[in-house]
């Protein structure tokens, strides 16, 4: 197994023999020094391909592995997770982020009950048409599951693909993500697709990381236009920056005699959507009186900020006691959260922070 911390050195004239074409030279690199151990590389079904590969979105091998592991012990096929409940799922997501890769799991798993009696169509064009599953998923599905030619441009291979050729701009933009998605189809072979999927992948999540990339160890170190060049972190293009706007918001820490927190669950489309948090409100007298509560202690806890993609939150939680057990059995919207027998729920972050602090 080859890493970026446990680097292999590949000598500058042995990188890549005369005559080889990028597919054989990645593969040959592959199969000495690849992964090949992941959870989701054994017992490969479109089933796991598929979770891993929503899973892997946007978050760290490393941070997925549990999460991989859990969800599929809980959710072992299709049809399972498809008779699931949403607060299941997002139960099992929990602290994952991004909860409408989530939700989208359990819309296409049983999309693919309904509509495809529980079998994954193996070809990009249908599998596109699914909640949560874009291009580049697709075409991972495609090819690793059945070999077939599939072309695919996740962040790893964005960054390999525009360093190699020195492409320039922020791989977001249409013109710049493009020109990645017409080299990824010129390089994707015919044959042994799929572990050229896997082997693309994995270069890019190893050697060609975004921090810190170990060109020394590359089989590409005589011909990566941007190594050459002496410019690889100017590539892939960064972001443009920009501020971010603070939004603000009151999150009630409602308690009761009894040690139970009481949890709102959120819409199931926009933040946090489908998942379970403290009521929020900018008049807490109007919504404790709603509630028709005897409250008899009210204290601050420290506010903190939670940033999401687009803005940051500044949260201020006010822990609030009451006398009185307000009852919300017959609400499906509101619920009592004991510590100490928890609730197989989706929790937002911020929940699980404030009620790890009190």
């Amino acid at each position: 197994m080859c890493s970026a911390t446990t680097p292999v050195r590949i000598s500058p004239e042995l990188a890549k023999p005369r005559g080889m074409t990028f597919a054989e030279n990645l593969l040959v690199w592959f199969d000495q020094f690849g992964r090949k151990n992941l959870p989701w590389q054994q017992d490969i079904t479109p089933y796991r391909v598929w979770v891993s590969e929503i899973m892997l979105q946007q978050t760290r091998v490393a941070t997925v592995i549990p999460y991989f592991a859990r969800f599929l012990e809980v959710f072992p096929s299709v049809d399972m997770l498809a008779a699931a409940s949403e607060d299941e799922v997002l139960h099992q997501w929990t602290g994952l982020g991004y909860y409408a890769r989530a939700r989208n799991l359990h819309k296409t798993a049983r999309q693919l009950m309904s509509d495809f009696n529980g079998e994954f169509p193996l070809n990009v064009e249908q599998l596109v048409t699914l909640p949560g599953i874009g291009r580049s998923t697709a075409g991972a599905i495609v090819a690793i599951c059945s070999n077939q030619h599939a072309v695919i441009l996740d962040g790893n291979v964005k960054r390999v693909l525009a360093r190699y050729f020195a492409i320039p701009g922020w791989p977001g933009e249409t013109k710049v993500v493009n020109q990645l998605w017409e080299k990824a189809t010129t390089l994707t072979p015919v044959i042994q697709v799929a572990d050229y999927t896997q082997a693309i992948m994995d270069l890019g999540a190893t050697l060609c990381s975004g921090s810190h990339p170990d060109c020394d160890a590359c089989p590409f170190v005589t011909e990566c236009e941007a190594h050459l060049a002496g410019e690889v972190e100017n590539y892939p293009g960064k972001k443009p920056k920009k501020v971010l706007p603070i939004k603000k918001t009151c999150m009630l820490v409602i308690e009761n005699e009894h040690g139970e927190i009481l949890l709102e669950k959120r819409p199931s489309s926009g933040l946090w959507g489908g998942l379970w948090s403290f009521p929020e409100t900018k008049v807490i007298d109007d919504f404790m009186g709603s509630l028709n509560v005897k409250t008899f202690d009210t204290r601050k806890l420290p506010a903190f900020r939670h940033s999401f993609t687009h803005f940051h939150l500044q949260i201020a939680p006010i822990h609030i006691r009451i006398r009185e057990v307000l009852q919300v059995t017959e609400n499906d919207r509101l619920c009592w959260y004991s510590s100490e027998a928890p609730l197989e729920i989706g929790l937002s972050r911020p929940v699980t922070r404030i009620l790890a602090a009190i």
